[in-house]
């Protein structure tokens, strides 16, 4: 099984960078590589169970289902029901914990999937850079950091 970490801080109190990722919905609005995103079957953004379909820059659609949404640890989990990567039984997590020094957030997305044995390196570092790491750095340049 393969498996990606990527962590931030983001010069803002966790509360508050949590209110722009917490919309499962709100891709778009954070994530330099989403155009537009929908909740499939008419259900709420924070509904464990709900499915986002979204579109990316280069035209790819990917469908996510969330599997766990928590306020209070700042987190949310889910996984890829279907992609244009090569991948199988992939799961996110996406969570902040607050950084008192300062008030500040440490952001951390990580995720495990598996995949044919010659895509590995490159869907790691794809994943870790183009999704992870630039989600991350659009919540830093957003929020400061």
């Amino acid at each position: 099984m393969a498996q990606v970490y990527i962590s931030a801080v983001i010069t803002a109190p966790a509360g508050q960078v949590w209110s722009a990722i917490r919309d499962f919905n709100g891709l778009p609005g954070w994530h330099p590589a989403v155009t537009e995103s929908r909740i499939e079957a008419g259900a709420a953004a924070d509904q464990v169970g709900c499915v986002r379909a979204f579109r990316l820059q280069d035209g790819g659609l990917i469908r996510e289902r969330l599997l766990a949404l928590s306020d209070y640890e700042y987190s949310c989990t889910y996984a890829i029901m279907e992609s244009p990567m090569e991948v199988e039984n992939y799961t996110a997590t996406l969570k902040l914990t607050p950084v008192t020094d300062g008030d500040r957030t440490f952001a951390e997305w990580s995720a495990q999937f598996d995949c044919a044995r010659r895509q590995e390196a490159r869907l790691i570092g794809r994943i870790g850079n183009d999704v992870f790491q630039s989600g991350l750095d659009a919540l830093k340049s957003r929020f400061g950091g």
